[in-house]
Formats: structure tokens, sequence, C-alpha cells
């Protein structure tokens, strides 16, 4: 009785598990370009985490700072020397559902706690989601205000630094091993 018990219990445990899925290479870009300015406030980050939950639809997204690139490396300094405070508040955060989430290709909505610069907003977005390979792929843009993160845009830099960012969303998520 003791060892079927067990063996139920592994199973459970095993099938639970699989009900993750994992990132750790998706990607972010962040674009606060004003239009028409001749310098691109861009940056890549190709080191995100997330984590999707296939039975409830839970989402979470974890961005380290430090890890995004721009093109100007003065640029990069300064967002994360006068912007983020990155070595005080080293990454952004979303923790959040799949609103109906299904896992079969459509589009979807996104809500939940969204965290930059130490600051959490509730946002609402949405996301394409493709299943391929037993793979989920889910992409989307937040488009935030830098103000209500508590990030300000100074008089010099208002001609190429938008104050409106958008956080494109690209990830490719597989079964947590």
């Amino acid at each position: 009785m003791k060892k079927n018990l067990l063996c139920l219990l592994l199973l459970l445990s095993g099938m639970l598990h699989a009900q993750k899925m994992i990132t750790r290479t998706g990607v972010v870009k962040f674009d606060a370009t004003v239009p028409g300015a001749t310098d691109q406030v861009a940056a890549t980050n190709n080191a995100v985490s997330a984590l999707l939950d296939k039975n409830s639809g839970d989402f979470a997204i974890q961005v380290m700072i430090k890890s995004f690139r721009f093109k100007i490396p003065l640029m990069e300094e300064h967002f994360n020397e006068n912007y983020m405070d990155s070595d005080k508040l080293p990454k952004a955060t979303f923790k959040g559902k799949i609103v109906g989430f299904q896992p079969q290709n459509g589009t979807y909505d996104v809500e939940g706690d969204l965290t930059i610069h130490g600051v959490t907003q509730k946002v609402k977005t949405k996301m394409t989601l493709k299943v391929e390979g037993g793979k989920i792929h889910l992409d989307g843009t937040f488009t935030v205000k830098l103000k209500d993160y508590d990030l300000t845009v100074p008089a010099l830099a208002k001609k190429t630094l938008s104050e409106t960012a958008k956080l494109t969303v690209d990830l490719t998520l597989e079964n947590k091993a």
C-alpha cells in the first residue's frame, strides 16, 4: 500500500511539474524614441526569464535591467545610472495572468502587475500565442508612461527621449525540465 501511494505521489508531482513552462532566453525590447528624433533611444535584452502555468494561465516575467544593450554605450550608461538606478533596483517584473488561457493559437488579454524602477502599476495588454512543437511562443507590447514609474525626462532629453516607452516581449517557453 505504501509503495502504491509513493508511486502515485511521484506520478502526480511529475504531472504538476510538467504544467510549468519556462524560458531564460526571452527577449524584451525597450523603445522610448521621440518620433522624428535623430538618436534612437532603444535597447534589447536577450536574457529574459519567464514562467507560465499551463493549468491556470498564471504568467511571470523577470528582466534584469543591466542586460539591456543600446547601440550607443553612453546611452546605456545613462539608462542604468541616471534613469533606472539599476544598482539599487536591478530588475523589472510582470506578474499576472493570461485571461482565458488555452494552450492553442490565438490572441489573449494579459493583465497583472508591472514593476519598473521599484513602482508597481496594474497593466493590461494583448499577446499573441502560438503553439509549435510542444513549445508556446508569446509576443506582445506594453506601452508605459515613464512618469507612472517615477522616471522623469529631463528638459535637455525631451527632443530624443519620449515620455512613453514601448516594451515589446518575445518569449518561447518550453516544459520545465
